[in-house]
C-alpha cells in the first residue's frame, strides 16, 4: 500500500492542486477555487437560490433551479435512449451483449445484483475503503428481536454501531435507504421489509460530500479512466419561524417541483415551525430521483484521483464497467486519491449522473448517455469475444422484473 500512496503522492504533486486556503474553511479545496475550477468546464459562475446544499468542493449554486428536462417523465426522457440501446443490439446481433460487460457480476451489474456478493469479491487490500457492513435474511419466522440482536452484535463486531444505516442486499436509486438511531428504528424497518430478502448494516459515514464516480476500463487496456465525476447535494429548506416545514417545501422554486419526494419522508413534523435560519435538511439519500441535486464535477478529476480508482475497480475480479459513489470530508483530499469512503459500487445498470446538473443541457446529456452505452455494447463484445456468453433476454426481464418489485416494497427511502 505504501507503495501505492507515493505514486499517488508524485502523479497529485504532478497535478498540481492548489494548497488549502489559510482561512480556516472546512474544505481544503475552497469553494473559489472549485467554482473556478468548474466555471473553466462550461463558462460560467453559478449564482444563489433559494435553498441551501451543503457540500465541500462545489459549494457555489448553479445557474439555474433546474434543467429543461430534468423532471420529464422517465419514459419521455429515456425513449431516445432505448431506442439507441435496440439498434445497437441490432449492430451488435445481441440486446443483452451489456450482461457481460463485468462477466463475473450477475447480470452484469444491469439489474438484480446482490451488493453483498459484490463487495465480498474485492480484494482484502481494497476493502480498506469500503464502509464496514453486514447482512441478514428477513425470515418468515422467529423473534424480530433476535435477529435485530445478533445484527447489531455482527456489527459490533465489525467496529461500528448506532447511528447506521439500513439498506436492501438487492436495490437501486437508493431504494429502502434509511438512517438507524437506534433499536426502535431497526426493529420497525425489520417488520417492514419484505420476507426472505437480505438486508444489510452499513457504517454511516457522516461528511456531508458525496460523489459519483463512474469508471470504465476497456477489456485489454493497462488503465482505465474516470468518464464522469458528480458531487452530490443534499438539499435544505431555511426556517423563517413562521411557515410549517410542508409550506417550506411547497414554496421552494426547485423543490416545490417535486414535493411528493419530500413530503412523505417528514409526514411526522409537516405541521412544524422550523425556527428563523435554521437549515432542515430534506433527505439523505444521495440519489437524483430521491431528491438529490447534482453537480457535475469532471474537470476537477486528478491523475491522482484516477489512479486510485483504478487500482479499486481492478480489485473487482474482471469489473470494467460502473460507478462508485463515495463520501468524503475533504474535496482537496479527495481529488488527492485519498479519506474518502466507498459506500457503493454499481455494474453495467450504473448512469453517468452529471447529466443532472441543472445546468446541463439536453444535447450534452443525450450525448453522455450514448456514449456510455456505447462503451457498454463494446465492452460487452469484447468479453463475448473473450468466450463470455451474454444471458439469455428472458433471465434479464426477469432479474428486471424482481427488482422493480422489490423496490416498491422497501420502507421509505429517507
Amino acid at each position: 500500500m505504501s507503495s501505492i500512496r507515493d505514486d499517488l503522492r508524485r502523479r497529485t504533486a504532478a497535478r498540481a492542486i492548489p494548497p488549502a486556503e489559510p482561512d480556516g474553511a472546512d474544505a481544503p479545496l475552497s469553494a473559489r477555487r472549485a467554482e473556478s475550477a468548474a466555471g473553466e468546464a462550461n463558462g460560467k459562475r453559478y449564482a444563489s437560490l433559494p435553498f441551501a446544499p451543503v457540500n465541500p468542493g462545489l459549494a457555489e449554486r448553479p445557474r439555474h433551479v433546474h434543467s429543461l428536462f430534468e423532471f420529464w417523465p422517465p419514459a419521455l426522457f429515456y425513449a431516445p435512449v432505448i431506442a439507441y440501446w435496440f439498434w445497437l443490439g441490432f449492430r451488435h446481433r445481441s440486446l443483452t451483449l451489456p450482461t457481460v460487460a463485468n462477466p463475473l457480476m450477475e447480470m452484469g451489474g444491469l439489474c438484480g445484483e446482490s451488493k453483498t456478493r459484490q463487495f465480498a469479491t474485492m480484494a482484502d487490500e481494497a476493502r480498506a475503503w469500503l464502509a464496514p457492513y453486514v447482512s441478514a435474511v428477513r425470515t418468515p419466522a422467529g423473534n424480530p428481536a433476535e435477529t435485530v440482536e445478533a445484527l447489531l452484535r455482527a456489527a459490533e463486531a465489525e467496529g461500528f454501531g448506532f447511528p447506521l444505516v439500513a439498506k436492501p442486499d438487492i436495490g437501486c436509486q437508493g431504494a429502502g435507504v434509511r438512517v438507524m438511531r437506534g433499536e426502535a428504528d431497526l426493529l420497525a424497518y425489520l417488520a417492514a421489509f419484505p420476507v426472505g430478502e437480505r438486508l444489510m448494516l452499513q457504517r454511516l459515514i457522516e461528511h456531508e460530500g458525496e460523489a459519483g464516480i463512474f469508471y470504465v476500463r476497456r477489456p485489454g487496456e493497462e488503465t482505465g479512466r474516470i468518464f464522469s465525476m458528480t458531487f452530490k447535494f443534499f438539499p435544505y429548506v431555511i426556517g423563517d419561524g413562521k411557515a410549517t416545514l410542508a409550506e417550506l417545501i411547497r414554496r421552494d422554486p426547485r423543490a416545490g417541483r417535486v414535493p411528493h419526494l419530500y413530503l412523505p419522508r417528514h409526514r411526522d413534523r409537516l405541521d412544524w415551525v422550523a425556527p428563523a435560519g435554521e437549515k432542515v435538511r430534506l433527505i439523505f439519500s444521495g440519489n437524483h430521483c430521491k431528491g438529490a441535486v447534482f453537480r457535475d464535477a469532471s474537470a476537477l478529476v486528478t491523475p491522482a484521483l484516477t489512479a486510485r480508482m483504478d487500482w479499486l475497480a481492478r480489485s473487482i475480479p474482471a469489473f470494467h464497467f460502473g460507478r462508485f459513489d463515495v463520501r468524503f470530508a475533504s474535496a482537496q483530499r479527495l481529488l488527492e486519491g485519498e479519506d474518502f469512503t466507498v459506500i457503493e459500487f454499481n455494474g453495467g445498470g450504473s448512469e453517468a449522473i452529471h447529466i443532472w446538473d441543472p445546468d446541463a443541457d439536453l444535447g450534452s446529456a443525450y450525448r453522455a448517455l450514448f456514449a456510455q452505452i456505447r462503451t457498454l455494447f463494446e465492452i460487452g463484445a469484447a468479453n463475448r469475444a473473450e468466450g463470455h456468453a451474454p444471458s439469455h433476454w428472458r433471465q434479464l426481464v426477469r432479474s428486471w422484473r424482481r427488482e422493480f418489485a422489490l423496490k416498491r416494497s422497501y420502507p421509505l427511502t429517507e
